[in-house]
């Protein structure tokens, strides 16, 4: 890999780092369609190079900072923590049965629903905060 294709793929990082750190997301809704559509890679080599990407606590500088301000809640996000450690194992031994082409279009449906949501939502209102917890980052 040239330079240039190492600063690209910095780049494409910095980019799911600062949308990560806003939103909470970057690889499935920032990577994943940067890395089919930018760079041309099937669905399943996105997939797997943007967990790649993640693999490392790559979000432990944005937790800090929201811990900062006692907007991080350690229950749980840990709880969440050890079902993504297995959702995201079942997810790619699916993912290793599942076509190409069905998949790319599975992950566009995916897409599709979430952004619809968040265009046409009928929530005017923020949800209630959840229930104070004692181990609350503060």
């Amino acid at each position: 890999m040239n330079w240039g294709a190492i600063g690209s793929m910095v780049g494409l990082g910095l980019v799911a780092g600062v949308v990560g750190g806003m939103f909470g997301i970057g690889g499935g809704l920032v990577i994943v369609p940067a890395l089919v559509i930018l760079y041309e890679f099937d669905q399943k080599t996105a997939t797997g190079t943007s967990l790649l990407a993640q693999l490392l606590p790559v979000a432990l500088l944005a937790v800090l900072a929201y811990a900062k301000r006692g907007e991080v809640d350690v229950p749980r996000g840990l709880g969440i923590a050890l079902g993504l450690l297995f959702g995201t194992l079942i997810g790619a031994q699916l993912a290793g049965l599942i076509p190409p082409t069905t998949m790319k279009r599975a992950y566009g449906i995916f897409l599709i629903v979430v952004g619809t949501y968040f265009v046409l939502g009928t929530r005017t209102a923020p949800a209630s905060p959840p229930p104070a917890v004692e181990t609350v980052v503060k």
